[in-house]
């Protein structure tokens, strides 16, 4: 084995990658080994990757081949890599593709260029419930009604299937994008989303950080398809931002695009709802009262925005709608439920991805100075600490309220820019309000004055702005460079992107935002902080990690 100690990687053979921080080809071997391995903890010196099934798939997905894997290894391993795990990515690589879902003669097919795996398939029991009743030697006909189902039974027994069974033909809708033109990346991730409209389009998730124009991707992708559109949301808010991004950026008509919401239940040629829509029901175990939705209209086309937010319940869903083009969005697929799988299968593989830091280098997203500042606990809340259950200790120390005068400080600071104030805790978030008479949005905010505060946060109205975790996803407040967040929902790793994504449109001048997270040092929280910082530094961002002492000198 040849040894290279001036190399930044150790390949590990459970899968497992360190690359140490300090090497000065960091870097490089970093932004060669991301596409296909997950960062899975970064303190400051050791960073440890993991090479998974399915990062291995999505990998595989956007056109990158074993061999390219394996070469990334070997060039910057220090010590070698195993050759029983190049032959476990070669082998995981080549079962994207090797079973592949067909519609040939009116009919739904598994088909496989080996015959051994497909025996292998059919011999499981809970297979069989899928199949209809002809078969060959290479291919098994499938019931059009499990196409959703089915891909979903395979990934779990480590066979992705490459859906390529095309899809129905929704209403007709002529969308032309106006007043629009697509940066490079843009056009890039439309391109490979849609794949010239064959087969191997058509299905797919496109990966960007906040702020680099995922609506507009999407409508430019419903202009290539020109049909009938649901557009699935996280919330009321983005809802209506969409709905005026439609308006704005093509040739549609008020009368063409519609607003699906407890407030207004319009169904028009394009429909845009919410998540909690859909999964609406009086009863826990009631009827979901809105799922007749995705079959009002004959959509061409369903959008997940904010795909890794997709509830349990619309997976089911989106099961039964498989042979609907489906296009997901999001700033990353790092999912807190292990729904990664579901994802890949029911709405398609990551089909584009481009690193945050790319596009900070090209000004189209904000450069941002990223900062945790970590706090003492006063003596009588350490003793409340000590004899707290564990999940009582987070809050404890997140409510820390040594926080104030961190707050009280950065806002100062930064009395001449935009500042977003993000918290977990409502308590927390109402006594910082009343303290510093800042305006306040939570969940129970009325939908009108939510829209009036961000309307005058936009306009520079108001200079400082407090949200709860309704802010975290699809709110445009493009002025936005600085967020501070004083609690969060545990080591929520797309949390803390989407927060930090709050702050990273494009901005006038030196294009620079700042992030600040407060934590409270020995704790519980400066433990999640970690894990929460994870999936950003994965992406070249880095933590300055300041004492609250240091932090006022």
């Amino acid at each position: 084995m040849e040894i290279k100690p001036k190399n930044p990687l150790i390949v590990q053979s459970d899968r497992t990658l360190l690359l140490e921080v300090l090497n000065p080809k960091f870097e490089e071997a970093r932004n060669a080994i991301s596409p296909f391995a997950e960062l899975v903890k970064s303190p400051e010196y050791i960073h440890t990757y993991r090479i998974t099934s399915l990062s291995i798939w999505n990998a595989a997905a956007t056109g990158l081949e074993a061999g390219d894997m394996c070469t990334a290894l070997v060039r910057f391993s220090k010590f070698g890599v195993s050759e029983a795990l190049l032959h476990e990515i070669r082998e995981y690589a080549g079962r994207y593709g090797l079973l592949k879902l067909v519609k040939r003669n009116e009919k739904l097919w598994l088909e496989s260029s080996s015959t051994f795996v497909l025996q292998e398939i059919l011999a499981y029991r809970d297979i069989r419930r899928f199949l209809g009743e002809e078969r060959t030697e290479y291919e098994v006909e499938i019931l059009p009604s499990s196409r959703g189902t089915l891909k979903t039974e395979l990934i779990r027994l480590g066979y992705p299937v490459q859906d390529l069974a095309g899809y129905l033909e929704g209403t007709p809708l002529s969308i032309r994008l106006e007043n629009t033109e697509l940066r490079l990346y843009q056009q890039q991730a439309v391109d490979a989303y849609y794949v010239d409209g064959s087969v191997y389009g058509g299905n797919g998730v496109l990966v960007l950080p906040c702020g680099a124009g995922k609506t507009v991707i999407a409508i430019a992708s419903m202009a290539k398809i020109g049909m009938e559109t649901l557009v699935l949301t996280s919330n009321v808010t983005s809802v209506r931002q969409w709905i005026k991004e439609l308006q704005q950026r093509t040739n549609l008509g008020v009368d063409e695009v519609g607003e699906y919401t407890a407030a207004a239940k319009e169904v028009k040629p394009i429909t845009v709802t919410t998540y909690q829509m859909l999964t609406y029901r009086d009863q826990k175990d009631g009827d979901y009262k809105h799922i007749n939705l995705f079959n009002q209209r004959n959509w061409g086309l369903i959008i997940y925005d904010e795909v890794h937010l997709l509830p349990a319940p619309v997976f089911r869903m989106t099961a039964d709608i498989q042979a609907k083009r489906r296009l997901g969005l999001t700033a990353t697929l790092v999912r807190e439920d292990g729904c990664e799988e579901e994802v890949f299968t029911l709405v398609g593989p990551k089909k584009y991805d481009i690193p945050w830091k790319d596009l900070e280098k090209s000004g189209w997203i904000a450069k941002a100075q990223c900062s945790e500042i970590r706090v003492s606990m006063p003596f009588p809340l350490r003793e409340e600490y000590i004899y707290s259950t564990n999940r009582q200790k987070f809050r404890v120390a997140a409510e820390n309220p040594e926080k104030k005068k961190i707050i009280k400080e950065i806002v100062s600071r930064h009395k001449d820019d935009q500042i977003l104030i993000i918290g977990q805790y409502v308590e927390q978030l109402q006594a910082i309000a009343d303290d510093l008479q800042i305006p306040l949005i939570t969940g129970k905010t009325p939908q009108g004055l939510r829209d009036q505060l961000y309307e005058a946060f936009r306009k520079k109205d108001v200079k400082q702005l407090i949200v709860s975790k309704v802010a975290n996803f699809a709110v445009d407040l493009p002025d936005a460079n600085v967020a501070l967040q004083i609690s969060g929902t545990f080591g929520s790793r797309q949390e803390e992107a989407q927060r930090l994504g709050r702050i990273l449109r494009p901005k006038t001048g030196s294009n620079q935002s700042h992030f600040y997270s407060i934590v409270t040092k020995e704790s519980k929280e400066e433990e999640f902080s970690q894990k929460r910082q994870t999936f950003l530094v994965e992406q070249g961002y880095q933590y300055r990690i300041l004492d609250a002492e240091s932090f006022f000198k």
